[in-house]
């Protein structure tokens, strides 16, 4: 008997399964739900690199100053706070938007996105952010023309042309 178990007199259960797992029916459910509401910034690169219309716009709910640090080529720029006003003017109802801002830890994109939604649109998040589209290596444009980092060995595969997800 461990310490645990002789103080309590009960298994203790690990912090990983001290709430148990969803049946595998509801985890399909929620990550399918998941799935509908987020794309990877490999997938977007992917999809925007093979050429012709991906089916969808991007769009980078950050400010002007940051637009002008970098932002995703081809991207439509309409900040946060501006989406209610403008969107009709800048975006197709019919056309699917993959919206994005700096990254995991700022949630102008998500705010971004409700907006949208609420408007109408069909809209989805790129996990990530630019943060990550830097970091994974690929081109983005600035104030100054085109530029691309080498990808993050942390983040992106080095050697190889997917990462296999």
């Amino acid at each position: 008997m461990t310490a645990s178990t002789a103080s309590t007199g009960a298994t203790a259960v690990n912090p990983v399964l001290r709430v148990a797992p969803a049946t595998p029916a509801e985890a399909a459910a929620h990550f399918r739900a998941s799935l509908a509401f987020h794309a990877d910034v490999s997938d977007v690169a992917a999809a925007l690199a093979a050429g012709g219309d991906p089916g969808f716009v991007v769009l980078d709910s950050r400010s002007t100053e940051s637009w002008d640090q970098g932002h995703v080529p081809g991207a439509v720029h309409l900040p946060t706070a501006l989406v209610r006003e403008q969107a009709e003017q800048l975006l197709d109802r019919g056309v699917p938007v993959v919206t994005y801002c700096w990254g995991p830890g700022c949630n102008g994109a998500t705010r971004a996105a409700l907006a949208l939604a609420e408007l109408g649109y069909r809209v989805k998040e790129m996990l990530g952010g630019f943060e990550y589209w830097a970091r994974e290596g690929f081109a983005y444009e600035t104030g100054e023309g085109r530029e691309q980092r080498a990808a993050d060995p942390l983040t992106a595969p080095v050697d190889a042309a997917a990462c296999g997800c």
